[in-house]
């Protein structure tokens, strides 16, 4: 008996393209079971103007022209973006590696509307991969409340649940950045699946996997493992050794299915935005798990503490196109 084919996930990837979103589009271009039908950027490790760009090169090395790339928000909700953090992903968001620049320009239409197009066309089979600020998301909500009832899933790397923060003691920076966004893109009331630091923090990227990027036949590949150094320095002090966080990339992999969430309950999920201390924290309801995690009737927010599998083997599986 042969296995069934199973078709792959349309894929919609919103991004602030630094080191780590990549790596995750890396593995969205490999993996058998994502059909990446767009990109939009947003403003957070780089501009969005400038992770635009980045998309475009990285798409040309893999052959993939077809897929089109629409700039979305510069500023956030209520401030400003003044600039990116060079000290974590380079000057240009990708580790100071130049590549060969892209004859294509991004697309005419922004990444709202790009979205907004995208859902009606795989209306109820589009899947939403989130890996930045989400000022996209909220902007596009504004722009379409219905467009939850055509999207079949959200998949958002942000939060902090039970870890610390990244940009404050209890603040990540992808909600940190804009908490009034991540609110709105929390509560609208679709299938959501939020990655946190909770698990994107104990799964790491070594260096042997970054070596078989590097020695792979994949160009894309190859370019990404160059990336990853200068990110791979930046974790000294957190790790004790060069490796990296795996914090987009963990969300790519559960979005695309190819890592399953074994501890993830459902659970009331807010964000703060008042412009105290607490500002940009994840605020979770875990009231209730002591004797077991369990879902919350009602609601719509998985929040993922761990997974299946080794995510960084997984991730170099399918990049070199064995059985991921």
């Amino acid at each position: 008996m042969t296995e069934q084919a199973i078709s792959p996930r349309h894929v919609y990837f919103d991004c602030d393209l630094g080191v780590d979103d990549s790596l995750a589009l890396c593995y969205l271009l490999a993996s058998p079971a994502v059909d990446l039908v767009g990109v939009g950027t947003v403003s957070g490790n780089t501009s969005a103007e400038q992770a635009a760009r980045n998309v475009l090169d990285l798409l040309a090395i893999a052959g993939r022209d077809d897929i089109p790339v629409a700039v979305g928000e510069h500023d956030y909700r209520t401030s400003q973006y003044v600039c990116g953090v060079q000290h974590i992903h380079g000057d240009n968001g990708i580790g100071n590696v130049e590549l060969p620049r892209s004859a294509r320009e991004p697309d005419p239409r922004g990444a709202v509307e790009l979205l907004i197009e995208l859902s009606h066309r795989f209306d109820g089979d589009l899947h939403i991969l989130a890996v930045g600020p989400l000022t996209n998301l909220a902007a596009v909500l504004d722009a379409d409340p219905t467009l939850p009832s055509r999207v079949a899933s959200v998949t958002i790397m942000g939060g902090a649940v039970r870890e610390p923060g990244n940009v404050s003691p209890v603040a990540e920076a992808n909600i940190g950045h804009d908490p009034e966004a991540a609110r709105i893109a929390l509560s609208a009331g679709w299938d959501v699946t939020l990655v946190p630091l909770d698990v994107t923090m104990t799964n790491t990227f070594e260096e042997r996997h970054r070596r078989r990027l590097l020695d792979s036949a994949n160009p894309t590949a190859q370019a990404v493992g160059r990336i990853m150094d200068f990110y791979f320095d930046f974790h000294v002090p957190e790790y004790g050794r060069r490796c990296s966080a795996l914090h987009d990339p963990l969300a790519a992999a559960i979005c695309a299915g190819g890592v399953v969430p074994t501890v993830a309950p459902a659970v009331p999920v807010s964000v703060d935005t008042t412009h105290g201390i607490g500002r940009g924290q994840t605020v979770c309801d875990l009231r209730g798990q002591r004797n077991g995690w369990h879902d919350v009737d009602g609601e719509h927010v998985r929040v993922v503490f761990e997974v299946d599998r080794p995510v960084a083997d997984h991730l170099v599986d399918v990049i070199d196109g064995l059985r991921g």
